[in-house]
């Protein structure tokens, strides 16, 4: 498509030339069932194998702790539904937080319908999660922590290396869901306590539909997909063959390009959120200034609507969201929001930008130029505006 700013890299990403034709053998030439015995299907096998090293060796893991699976909401599905059922002699108590994704909360959800008990944890005005609430909620049987290592919504990174440790001081496991940091900020395994880790290919220009779960060696969890001997007996299906070989080929390019990529998504951020700060009164950044994601930019903008503020930004060109693509059809507030405290009012008036290191500059400006004329404009059809503008001038 032409004439469009694509400011919604949280959602997804476009995946790079360059992976794209890593995996075009796999679907043309060798593509035979990677599970086969016979030598057609080894090249298959033998490409599933070298992207499974490249990940491990991204995140400091022994590739037989890497499994692969659909996505990150399959992956955060199979660490606490496994981890519940393989633990609940020893307990039944998990510990998350208010501002996970979705798949953690819903699973929790369906979790306690079976008679699980979960603490959510609250977090501060930044997104934080406090370490004495989480060292104050551990029980006799709690036997799982998943804390997720930056939000997806407003970009906070979380406290990762001290929540593992303080699990692990108590002999309880620690599940992180790195969807969004993955490729976006260093993780290092042999310097984290952590015993299972989410992540999935298409944040990082890599192809839909494809996520891994890290399960650390010795940590034991049950099957999550029964039917195959796919994924050393842990996760059976056919191998997405064409899909792993383009995450690998996506853990390269953003390893290899890490450093670069960074600095500029960095740079593009504070230009984007300096601007909308100072130039347009009454807004909100959310998430906290300094520890958050490198192209994440979430504001609320008072006496604004959301839906209108993305349906107009649509309109000249411009992808956003208002939090998660996983809810984008809700009409409630971005539960994240309100959990940092903002009233409903505030919190439906937000706006998700979420920037690579493909925008420029030039589409920053444009994009800030177009939020000042649609804010105002739609403040000036706000009664609650007038109103306040009233009162500001007495």
């Amino acid at each position: 498509m032409e004439n469009i700013i694509y400011l919604d890299n949280a959602a997804t990403t476009a995946v790079k030339p360059q992976i794209l034709e890593t995996m075009k053998p796999y679907f043309e030439e060798y593509y035979g069932n990677a599970s086969s015995v016979y030598r057609f299907a080894g090249e298959g096998q033998k490409a599933v194998e070298e992207a499974r090293r490249e990940i491990a060796d991204f995140l400091g893991a022994k590739p037989k702790e890497i499994y692969f699976t659909g996505g990150g909401s399959e992956s955060d599905n199979w660490a606490l539904k496994a981890t519940a059922f393989a633990k609940r002699e020893k307990g039944k108590h998990i510990i998350t937080s208010k501002i996970e994704h979705h798949a953690i909360l819903h699973t929790c959800e369906y979790l306690e319908k079976l008679g699980f008990e979960v603490t959510y944890l609250n977090v501060d005005e930044n997104g934080l999660v406090d370490l004495e609430e989480l060292k104050k909620a551990i029980r006799e049987d709690t036997i799982l922590i998943s804390i997720m290592f930056a939000n997806n919504e407003i970009g906070t990174i979380e406290p990762i290396q001290e929540i593992g440790k303080i699990a692990h001081e108590h002999g309880i496991l620690f599940h992180t869901d790195a969807v969004q940091a993955y490729g976006h900020v260093p993780i290092d395994l042999n310097e984290l306590s952590i015993d299972m880790l989410s992540a999935s290919a298409h944040k990082i220009n890599g192809p839909k539909g494809v996520g891994i779960l890290y399960v650390r060696e010795g940590v034991r969890i049950g099957s999550f997909i029964h039917g195959g001997a796919q994924e050393r007996g842990k996760r059976a299906g056919t191998y997405n063959t064409p899909g792993i070989v383009g995450f690998g080929a996506a853990t390269k390019w953003a390893n290899e390009t890490f450093a670069g990529r960074i600095e500029k998504e960095i740079e593009l951020r504070d230009y984007l959120i300096g601007r909308v700060l100072k130039e347009i009164p009454y807004t909100r950044l959310n998430g906290h200034a300094v520890n958050r994601l490198p192209g994440n930019a979430n504001f609320s903008f008072r006496f604004v609507e959301g839906e209108s503020l993305l349906l107009l930004l649509d309109q000249n060109g411009i992808c956003a969201s208002s939090g998660s693509a996983c809810t984008s059809g809700s009409l409630d507030p971005s539960h994240v929001l309100l959990a940092i405290g903002l009233p409903h009012e505030i919190a439906h008036g937000s706006l998700r930008l979420t920037l690579s290191a493909d925008n420029t500059k030039e589409e920053i400006d444009y994009t800030v130029e177009k939020l000042k004329t649609i804010v105002g404009r739609l403040r000036s059809m706000s009664p609650l505006y007038e109103d306040f503008v009233k009162e500001q001038s007495k």
